[in-house]
């Protein structure tokens, strides 16, 4: 069921399969991002976060600029201490977008998986 629905992304949870997602499309500016943060912590509020995985699908995200990239490791180790079972990073589509997160990923304490496709998409 999706919970959030926004030109930037969408978060839905998936209660069959135990599945919190988030999806951005595009760039994420800093002026969306306030909006994001309030969004994304009253989806994880409506599930018990100790049985659910948490799946961000950057599958549609772009390139950031480089003065960007510490907001994505900053981004990426809050998905890491939210208290997820497991967390789940789907590649985007851009090499370049997939070279910067798993660049960001291995910079930071990330205990998910970083995968090629959406396990159940939303």
């Amino acid at each position: 069921m999706i919970v959030v629905d926004k030109k930037k992304y969408k978060m839905a949870i998936n209660e069959a399969a135990k599945e919190v997602h988030v999806q951005v499309h595009g760039l994420m500016r800093e002026e969306d991002a306030e909006g994001y943060m309030i969004d994304l912590q009253d989806t994880i509020s409506k599930v018990s976060r100790q049985s659910y995985t948490f799946v961000v699908d950057g599958t549609h995200q772009t390139p950031v600029p480089s003065k960007v990239v510490p907001q994505l490791e900053q981004t990426m180790q809050f998905y890491s201490s939210l208290g997820f079972k497991d967390i789940l990073v789907v590649k985007p589509s851009s090499k370049i977008a997939q070279v910067q997160i798993r660049n960001a990923l291995e910079r930071i304490e990330f205990s998910g998986t970083f995968v090629d496709k959406v396990p159940h998409g939303i």
